[in-house]
C-alpha cells in the first residue's frame, strides 16, 4: 500500500496556486540550482526558556533531590537543578500559582492555583506533565500542606475548612475538618481563612491549624476534636514548629513573634518584637510592619536559627525589604534589592522531628533569587550559576548567532572571567539536583543582548544552556550627569529616560568588530583586544544629518549632484563655517535654537579600557537648527572595508572608521537617480526656521543668502516663507516637543505603549499591525516631522497636539482605505532607511565583466532597494591614505512594504556572506598587524556566458523577490502575506540547504526555499500580543530562533526537524534515583518506654472504608493529558524503554536495599535486647528480693 503524505500534497497545491512564486520569463533557474530542503526538514517546537521567572509567586524545595521549583502569577512553573538543568512548565488556565509542594524524593510536585485547582506533576520525565487535576467549585483554596513521606494532602480553604486529598488517586477523602468544630463553641465570629497547616513533628496524629483571625488549634485526627486552642489579638501570617514538638512560634501582623507551649493555652510563654523599640516604662512596644513568615530551625551543637521576613519599624529609614536572621544573641538584618516573595531554609535532614542543621536560606525576590550561606560569618551569598541577570537592566534588543567561530566563546570567557565579583561564599551551589543531557547536536551559539542602561551582554547559548560570558558598558564613553548640569543635560537629550539605551547592534563574529547604535543618536565602533589600554581622548566624529526637501511650488531643479557632507570637528576651539554663520545670524536672539550640539557629552578624562571590547570611534548625530537628530533605524559594519553605514528618516551616512572620516551624508530622496522611475518628489519641505528675533523681511537677498548658508550641503533649494508663520510654527514645535518628552523614550516603554492599544476586533487589529510596522521600522519618529510649510496643510498639524491621535494619523497611512493626498505626501516625506547590507556584488546593470565589486545595498521603509558602488583603495598603507569612493547607482527594485532583509547567493545557490577581515590584535605592533591583516576574497562562481553570476534575495513586509545579477531581472517572486505583515525575516543556513525564514504579525512562522521561494513551513505559532516579541524576535542558522517572552525571560524555539528529534536527549533530567536519608535514631529507652515520634496510619483514618466518600459537588477530578497510561503509549523508542527499565530496576533495587537494611537493623536491635535481658537475668538470678 502506498504511503500518503498530506504535507507534500499541500506543498504542491501551494506552489501551484501561488502564481506570484513562479519564475519570470527567462531561463529556468530551478533546473540549474538543485534545492535539497523539503517540508520534512522542518518542525516547530519550543526548546528551553532562560532567565528569571517573571512575577514569581511561590517556591518549594526538595531536600533530597535538591530541586527548586518557582511558581509565577501567570501559571508557569520553573524547575531548577544544578547549573544547566532547567525546565519550564505551564498550566493551561494561566492562573497564579499560590503554593507548591514536593513529594519529597518521589519525583512529583503538587501545585495549587488561584482558580482553586490542584495539580499533580510528574517529574520523572524530562518534560514534566500533569497527571491529575482536582478543581474545587464551592470553596477557595488558601493553604496546602503535604507531610513528609505521606500520600495525604491537607487543603485549607477560605471558609476555614480543611479537606484531605489522596495524591496517588487524587480523590477527596470523606474526612473533613469543619471550622465550627475546630474553634470554641462560644465563639460568635468566623475565624477567617486557613493560613497555616502543619503536623506535630513528634506526633503525626496531631495537626496545627492557624486561622487568619489569630486563633490556632491543635487538632487530634483520631478523636476528631480539638485538643488545645490558642488565641491572640493580632492576625497570624505563619507558624513554625520547634523540632521536639513541644513549642511553636507564630508571626503576627503587628511585627511580634509569640512562642507557645503546646500544653499552655492561656498566654504565650514568650512575646517579642524583634525590630520594635522597647519603652523604658515597661509598656507594649510600638507596632511594626507585619512579619510575613518565620522559620525556626534547631542545631545539634549550638543555638537555633530564627529567620523571618518583614517586621521592620514603620519609622525605619530603610525602605528596602529585609530578611532577619536571629542566631543566639546576634541579629543580622540583610537588605534586599527587591521585595521578598518567599524564602525557605535549607536543612541537612528532611525529617521534621530531628535537629534540622540549617545551612542556607533561599530568598525569592520579585526580580532575583538569592541564596544566603548560614555557615559563614557575615552570611555571604552564593554565586548564582543560573542566567537570572538577563533583566538586570531592561532588554532593548537581541541578536542570535548560531554556528559562530569556535574560538570566539573562549576568547569572550577569558576576558569576562575578570569581571566577576568577589566576596561570594566558597561553598558549592546548594541546589545541585538533576543531570545534564546527552545531546549529539553541539555547535557554538551566542546571544547578544542590549540593555536600557547602555550595557551589552554576550551569552554562551550552546547545547540549550545559557551562561554569561562578557559584559560591555557603553555608558563609560560619556560623561555622567551631575546634579548641577541636570537642566543643561535635559535640554540637549532627546530621551528623558535611559539615554544610553541600546537600539540596535551590528556584529561581525569573525573579525570581532562590534558596532552599537543608541537611542541618543550615537554609534560606537568597538574592537576586541586582549591587552589593557588607557585612551586619553575618545575619537569623536560628529555628523550633521538634515533632510531638507524640495518645495512643490519651487521649480528650481538641482543644478549639481549631491555631495557628501563633512563631519563636524570635535574640537570646540575650531567650529565650522555653518556653526559660525548660524551663531552670528541668531546672536540677537535670547532663545536661539540648538545647533551642532550632540545629545550626550563625551568623556573628557582618560578612559581605562580593560581587555575585551574597546572603543575605537564614537559617532554622534547633532542637533540641526533646533531640531534633534532622528534615531538610527538601521546599522551595518564591514570589517573588510573598514566602513560603518547607518540610516534614519533623514537619510544615510557612511563612515570610514579606519580613517575616522565621513564619506557620505545624503537624504533618502537624493539617493535616487534623476532618471529613476521610483524617484520621490517630496512635497513637504523642512526649512531652516527663523527665530523670533529675526527680521520679518525674508524676501531680500541678504536673508536668502543667510538661509542658504544654514542649509545642509545635501539639501536642495527652498522658497522663502513668512516669518510670522514661521514664528507660530516654532512655538507649536516647542509645544509638541515638550508634550512628546513626557513619554518614556526608551525602546521598551515605547513598544509597551503601543501594546496597550491591542483589540480583538478585526479592524483594530489591522490598524495595530500598521502601527507596529511603522514603529518597528521608523523607531519612534518624532511628532513634529509632519508639520507642513504651506497654509492649506496646516489643518493636518492639529492632529499632532495629541500624541495618540498623531500616532493613529501616521499609522493609518498603511491602510488601503486611506487614499488622501495629504496622507500619501506625509508617507513619502518620511521614507527612512530600514535595511543595510555590504556585499561583493554587481551594483550596476552594465557590470558584465564577471567580477563582483564592493557595494552597499539599502532598503527603505517604502520598499525600494537602492545600490551604492564602493571604490576601495588597495590594501595596506594606501587604504589608510586614500579615500573610499561612494557613488549612488539608483534603484534596483521595488517591493510592497518596507525592506527587512537582503542577502546574496552565488550561481549554485550557496550564500555569499559579507567579506570580513580575520581578527588580529589591534594593539599589537604594526609589523604583526601587517602579517595578520588579510582581506577574504570573494570567490567568483563558475558561470556561463550570458547567465547571471549572483542572486539577490530581498524580503519586505509583504513579499519576497529573487533577482539575478547583474541583469537585475526578477527570477522569482512570492507574496508572503496579504492581511498581515512580516516583522522579522532572515536568510538562514540549514543543515540541508538555505531558506528564508519569516515571522509575521499574525503569529505565523514561515520558511521559503531559495532561490525558488517555495513554501516549506507555515505554522500559526504565536499571535502578536506584545510589542516586546516584535522587537526581539530573531532567527539564526541551523533552525534556531528566540524572542523575549517576558521582560525577564528568553524563549528559544527551533524549526528544524533534526533538533526536535534530538531535543529529549539534549534536555537534562530532573529526577535522579537518590536514597532517602535514614530516619533519626530514637534511642533504646525511647523505643522501649515511648517518647519518640508517634506514627499514624492515615489510611485507617482517611480511607474510603473509614471516612466514606466526599461530596461529588465539592471538587471535580480531571485526569491529566499526560497520565501514566498516556505517557506509556506516547513514549516510544528503545532508548526510552531502556531508560524506564533502568529507572524501575534502580527503584526496585533501592527499595530492596532499604528493606534489607531495615531487617538487619531490627535483627541487630533484637540481638542487643536479648543480650541485655540475659545479662540482667544472670545478674539478679541468685539474689533475694530484699537484696535488689
Amino acid at each position: 500500500m502506498l504511503k500518503f503524505n498530506i504535507r507534500k500534497v499541500l506543498d504542491g497545491l501551494t506552489a501551484s496556486s501561488s502564481s506570484s512564486a513562479s519564475p519570470h520569463p527567462g531561463p529556468n533557474q530551478n533546473d540549474v540550482i538543485h534545492e535539497t530542503l523539503q517540508s520534512e526538514h522542518f518542525h516547530l517546537c519550543k526548546t528551553v526558556r532562560h532567565g528569571f521567572p517573571y512575577q514569581p509567586s511561590s517556591m518549594a524545595f526538595d531536600p533530597v533531590q535538591k530541586i527548586l521549583a518557582i511558581g509565577t502569577q501567570s501559571g508557569a512553573v520553573r524547575l531548577f537543578g544544578r547549573a544547566g538543568v532547567e525546565c519550564y512548565c505551564q498550566h493551561e488556565s494561566g492562573a497564579a500559582v499560590i503554593q507548591l509542594q514536593f513529594l519529597v524524593n518521589e519525583g512529583a510536585l503538587v501545585s495549587a492555583l488561584a482558580d482553586d485547582s490542584v495539580h499533580l506533576w510528574n517529574l520523572r520525565q524530562k518534560q514534566p506533565a500533569i497527571l491529575h487535576t482536582l478543581k474545587f467549585s464551592r470553596e477557595r483554596i488558601t493553604f496546602c500542606h503535604l507531610p513528609f513521606q505521606s500520600k495525604w494532602l491537607y487543603i485549607g480553604t477560605e471558609k476555614g475548612n480543611i479537606h484531605i486529598v489522596n495524591v496517588e488517586s487524587f480523590t477527596l477523602s470523606g474526612y473533613v475538618i469543619m471550622w465550627n468544630k475546630a474553634i470554641e463553641l462560644s465563639s460568635k465570629t468566623h475565624p477567617g481563612p486557613v493560613v497555616h497547616i502543619s503536623d506535630n513533628p513528634m506526633d503525626e496524629g496531631k495537626i496545627l491549624i492557624g486561622f487568619e483571625c489569630g486563633t490556632v488549634v491543635l487538632w487530634d485526627l483520631k478523636s476528631k476534636k480539638a485538643d488545645y486552642r490558642y488565641n491572640y489579638d493580632e492576625a497570624i501570617h505563619s507558624v513554625a514548629w520547634h523540632h521536639e514538638g513541644k513549642q511553636f512560634t507564630c508571626s503576627h501582623s503587628d511585627g511580634t513573634l509569640t512562642t507557645w507551649n503546646v500544653r499552655e493555652t492561656a498566654k504565650p510563654i514568650l512575646t517579642i518584637t524583634p525590630h520594635g523599640k522597647q519603652p523604658k516604662d515597661g509598656k507594649k512596644p510600638e507596632p511594626c510592619k507585619p512579619i510575613l513568615k518565620v522559620e525556626y530551625k534547631t542545631t545539634r551543637a549550638g543555638d537555633p536559627f530564627m529567620v523571618m521576613s518583614g517586621g521592620l519599624s514603620y519609622d525605619t529609614g530603610c525602605r528596602r525589604a529585609c530578611l532577619t536572621v536571629m542566631h543566639g544573641k546576634s541579629t543580622a538584618v540583610l537588605e534586599m534589592d527587591f521585595p521578598i516573595v518567599d524564602f525557605l531554609t535549607l536543612c541537612e535532614t528532611p525529617y521534621p522531628n530531628d535537629f534540622q542543621e540549617p545551612y542556607a536560606v533561599v530568598v525569592l525576590l520579585e526580580k532575583d533569587l538569592v541564596v544566603i550561606d548560614l555557615g559563614q560569618i557575615g552570611y555571604p551569598i552564593f554565586e548564582n550559576p543560573y542566567p537570572l541577570s538577563l533583566h538586570e537592566s531592561p532588554v532593548t534588543c537581541v541578536e542570535y548567532f548560531a554556528n559562530c567561530p569556535p574560538e570566539l566563546i573562549p576568547a569572550l570567557y577569558s576576558v569576562g572571567s575578570r569581571q566577576k565579583r568577589q566576596g561570594y561564599s566558597k561553598k558549592e551551589w546548594p541546589i545541585s539536583g538533576g543531570n545534564w543531557g546527552q545531546g549529539t547536536l553541539s555547535y557554538p551559539e551566542l546571544i547578544v543582548t542590549g540593555h536600557a542602561d547602555g550595557s551589552i551582554k554576550f551569552w554562551d547559548a550552546s547545547a540549550i544552556m545559557l551562561q554569561l560570558l562578557y559584559k560591555l558598558k557603553t555608558a563609560k564613553v560619556f560623561e555622567r550627569s551631575v546634579k548641577g548640569a541636570k537642566e543643561e543635560r535635559q535640554s540637549t537629550e532627546i530621551v528623558d529616560e535611559d539615554p544610553f539605551a541600546i537600539q540596535t547592534v551590528s556584529w561581525c563574529p569573525e573579525s570581532r568588530v562590534l558596532c552599537v547604535a543608541g537611542v541618543s543618536a550615537h554609534v560606537i565602533v568597538y574592537r576586541f583586544s586582549k591587552l589593557e589600554i588607557t585612551t586619553e581622548v575618545v575619537q569623536l566624529l560628529e555628523v550633521r544629518m538634515q533632510c531638507e526637501l524640495n518645495d512643490v511650488d519651487s521649480p528650481e531643479p538641482l543644478e549639481h549632484p549631491p555631495t557628501p557632507s563633512t563631519p563636524v570637528p570635535t574640537s570646540s576651539a575650531s567650529p565650522n563655517q555653518e556653526r559660525e554663520s548660524f551663531e552670528s545670524q541668531h546672536s540677537t536672539s535670547d532663545e536661539r535654537p540648538r545647533d551642532n550640539v550632540p545629545c550626550l557629552r563625551v568623556r573628557s578624562s582618560p578612559l581605562k579600557q580593560s581587555p575585551g571590547y574597546q572603543v575605537d570611534l564614537l559617532i554622534q548625530l547633532v542637533w540641526v537648527s533646533g531640531e534633534p537628530p532622528q534615531q538610527i533605524t538601521s546599522l551595518a559594519v564591514n570589517s573588510s572595508y573598514g566602513l560603518v553605514a547607518f540610516g534614519n528618516s533623514n537619510g544615510l551616512a557612511v563612515v570610514d572608521y579606519l580613517q575616522r572620516t565621513l564619506l557620505l551624508n545624503m537624504g533618502v530622496s537624493e539617493l535616487y537617480s534623476p532618471s529613476d522611475p521610483y524617484q520621490r518628489q517630496p512635497r513637504s519641505p523642512r526649512k531652516t526656521r527663523q527665530p523670533s528675533g529675526a527680521p520679518s523681511e525674508t524676501n531680500d537677498g541678504n536673508n536668502a543668502s543667510e538661509e542658504k548658508s544654514n542649509k545642509s550641503p545635501t539639501s536642495g533649494s527652498t522658497s522663502p516663507i513668512n516669518s510670522d508663520d514661521e514664528h507660530k510654527q516654532q512655538k507649536f514645535i516647542e509645544k509638541v516637543m515638550s508634550k512628546s518628552r513626557r513619554f518614556s523614550k526608551t525602546v521598551a516603554n515605547d513598544f509597551a505603549k503601543i501594546s496597550r492599544k491591542i483589540s480583538s476586533s478585526t479592524e483594530q487589529k489591522a490598524d495595530l499591525e500598521g502601527r507596529v510596522r511603522h514603529k518597528h521600522l521608523l523607531m519612534k519618529k518624532k511628532c513634529f516631522d509632519s508639520i507642513k510649510e504651506d497654509e492649506p496643510r496646516k489643518t493636518s498639524c492639529r492632529h499632532i497636539t495629541d500624541p495618540t491621535s498623531n500616532l493613529n494619523a501616521k499609522d493609518s497611512s498603511f491602510s488601503r482605505s486611506r487614499s488622501s493626498s495629504v496622507t500619501s505626501i506625509e508617507r513619502e516625506s518620511r521614507e527612512a532607511i530600514s535595511s543595510i547590507h555590504f556585499s561583493e556584488s554587481f551594483p550596476r546593470k552594465t557590470d558584465n565583466s564577471g567580477s563582483p565589486s564592493a557595494s552597499l545595498w539599502l532598503g527603505t521603509t517604502q520598499g525600494t532597494v537602492l545600490v551604492l558602488a564602493l571604490t576601495m583603495p588597495s590594501p595596506g598603507d594606501q587604504r589608510l591614505q586614500q579615500t573610499v569612493g561612494v557613488s549612488p547607482c539608483g534603484t534596483l527594485v521595488r517591493l510592497k512594504g518596507g525592506i527587512l532583509t537582503m542577502s546574496f547567493l552565488d550561481s549554485l545557490g550557496v550564500i555569499l556572506p559579507p567579506c570580513y577581515e580575520s581578527w588580529s590584535e589591534p594593539n599589537a605592533p604594526d609589523e604583526e598587524k601587517e602579517k595578520t591583516r588579510r582581506r577574504r576574497p570573494a570567490s567568483p562562481p563558475p558561470t556561463q556566458e550570458g547567465q547571471d553570476s549572483q542572486y539577490a534575495v530581498v524580503c519586505s513586509e509583504k513579499q519576497a523577490k529573487v533577482l539575478g545579477l547583474p541583469s537585475q531581472s526578477c527570477c522569482f517572486k512570492h507574496n508572503i502575506t496579504e492581511s498581515s505583515f512580516v516583522l522579522r525575516a532572515d536568510v538562514v543556513q540549514m543543515a540541508a540547504g538555505l531558506c528564508l525564514a519569516c515571522f509575521c504579525a499574525n503569529g505565523h512562522i514561515m520558511t521559503l526555499s531559495l532561490p525558488s521561494l517555495r513554501p516549506l513551513l507555515d505554522v500559526n505559532y504565536l499571535p502578536l500580543t506584545d510589542m516586546r516579541i516584535a522587537r526581539t524576535f530573531c532567527f539564526s542558522n541551523l533552525g534556531q530562533a528566540l524572542y523575549l517572552v517576558s521582560p525577564t525571560e528568553i524563549q528559544r524555539i527551533t524549526y528544524s526537524q533534526d533538533t526536535c528529534d534530538n531535543l529529549q536527549e539534549m534536555m537534562g533530567e530532573l529526577f535522579t534515583p537518590v536514597e532517602t536519608p535514614e530516619a533519626p535514631n530514637r534511642g533504646f529507652f525511647k523505643g522501649l518506654f515511648g517518647g519518640g515520634a508517634q506514627s499514624l496510619d492515615r489510611e485507617d483514618l482517611f480511607g474510603e472504608l473509614a471516612a466514606g466518600k466526599a461530596s461529588r459537588s465539592l471538587a471535580q477530578h480531571i485526569p491529566g493529558p499526560q497520565s501514566m497510561e498516556g505517557m506509556k503509549g506516547a513514549a516510544s523508542g528503545v532508548v526510552g524503554d531502556l531508560a524506564r527499565a533502568r529507572i524501575a530496576l534502580d527503584e526496585r533495587g533501592q527499595k530492596l536495599g532499604e528493606l534489607e537494611d531495615r531487617t538487619a537493623a531490627m535483627l541487630a536491635s533484637a540481638d542487643s535486647f536479648s543480650k541485655h535481658a540475659h545479662d540482667m537475668m544472670l545478674k539478679y538470678k541468685d539474689k533475694k528480693w530484699y537484696q535488689l
